[in-house]
């Protein structure tokens, strides 16, 4: 989405009196039908997506996180954030500036305080959006970024990604997670894949092989569209298993009026996604997720809540700014309690003697040497340098 989107204007919640309920036979016989049918249909299996949270998925932790800011500041707020949920945050989520190519090669003032917070705490991990393109929300015509893609192809930015490897390497963030071009079905970013796929793939591959020939690079590229066809049905963007690790979505509760279910079962929606992920044998990740066109709705939270816990995420961080965020965002106090009562409340797993990260290594890559122990076109407006 453009900046434009992210303005829906809020929509007041209902509110009940409660009236009292004069006795009546009537009303104890169905109450009752009702228990007993109740009880009967917990017998019978539901979609993973609707059953009731357990306290098996309770237990579990997924890595999370949210996106605070793309400097120091972003970093800083972290603990406040952490304090608020009652649970420990693991993934810290930043996005490298698309306003010009020397930004894309990795500034030191949001590469060093990010690098810093994850390498404190073996168990955290860094999550970095990095653009495909300089002056990446620039409009270019098609014919002109189909030429710019064949030139990445062919290597012309391959230095570009060699320097930021290096220096997230030197840094101590040589095990990033990096969500490369993302939301690349759309028509948000320069970067994007339908005015040329077959170009976008091969430059994806460029970039992901220039990175990994830094010595001591261990990073994982995450393959992250907008939920749903956008502009082009995003499976034709896919680079190969050999160059992705994760298969992400930015997934907003959007169009207005739509419901979680329609979610999961649209074309190229969720259940696509989770179903794409395992035929290729990965993992999946949600690098943006939040409220958006339904204001404050809960119901998306539990959504989001039972799909994570039921399937094989690496990490998930939500955008949290207005109208999109729990935190930050007084207008959504029902799907701000909602998230708490989910995600707070879960221990992290011990720490590591030595920086592990997920048990899903990246799929293949030419780098040697160790690695140092250890936001969207769909939410932008009120956060600066986040291209």
């Amino acid at each position: 989405m453009r900046a434009t989107d992210i303005h829906s204007p809020g929509r007041p919640s209902r509110r009940f009196r409660k009236r009292p309920i004069p006795f009546c036979p009537l009303y104890v016989t169905l109450t009752t039908a009702l228990a007993l049918c109740t009880l009967t249909a917990s017998t019978v299996p539901f979609p993973t997506f609707l059953r009731a949270q357990s306290s098996e998925t309770k237990e579990k932790y997924v890595p999370l996180g949210a996106f605070l800011g793309s400097g120091p500041e972003g970093a800083r707020r972290i603990a406040r954030f952490a304090d608020w949920l009652g649970a420990a945050v693991t993934v810290g989520h930043t996005y490298l500036p698309g306003d010009s190519w020397k930004a894309i090669e990795g500034p030191p003032e949001i590469i060093g305080p990010w690098a810093r917070w994850t390498n404190a705490d073996p168990r955290r991990m860094l999550v970095l959006n990095v653009p495909m393109m300089a002056q990446n929300e620039k409009r270019v015509p098609h014919p002109i970024m189909s030429l710019r893609l064949w030139q990445g192809a062919a290597g012309r930015y391959d230095e570009r990604y060699r320097t930021l490897a290096r220096r997230l390497v030197d840094a101590g963030a040589g095990d990033a997670i990096l969500v490369l071009g993302w939301e690349m079905n759309g028509n948000s970013y320069s970067g994007q894949c339908a005015p040329n796929p077959p170009a976008w793939k091969a430059y994806w591959r460029s970039i992901v092989e220039a990175m990994r020939s830094v010595r001591g690079a261990k990073f994982r590229f995450d393959f992250t569209p907008a939920r749903g066809r956008d502009t082009i049905e995003w499976t034709k963007c896919y680079p190969g298993d050999d160059v992705v690790d994760i298969i992400g979505s930015d997934t907003y509760d959007q169009p207005n009026g739509a419901t979680f279910d329609d979610y999961v079962n649209e074309p190229y929606g969720l259940r696509h996604q989770a179903e794409f992920a395992a035929a290729h044998g990965k993992p999946i990740s949600f690098a943006e997720w939040g409220l958006f066109r339904n204001s404050d709705n809960p119901e998306y939270i539990r959504g989001m809540h039972r799909w994570i816990m039921s399937h094989d995420v690496v990490y998930q961080t939500i955008t949290d700014y207005c109208p999109h965020g729990v935190w930050s965002c007084p207008e959504n106090p029902r799907s701000a309690r909602a998230y708490r009562e989910l995600f707070g409340g879960v221990p992290a797993p011990a720490k590591p003697t030595a920086r592990s990260g997920s048990t899903h290594r990246p799929s293949s890559g030419t780098g040697t040497g160790a690695a140092a122990p250890r936001v969207t076109s769909a939410s932008r407006s009120s956060v600066p340098a986040r291209s």
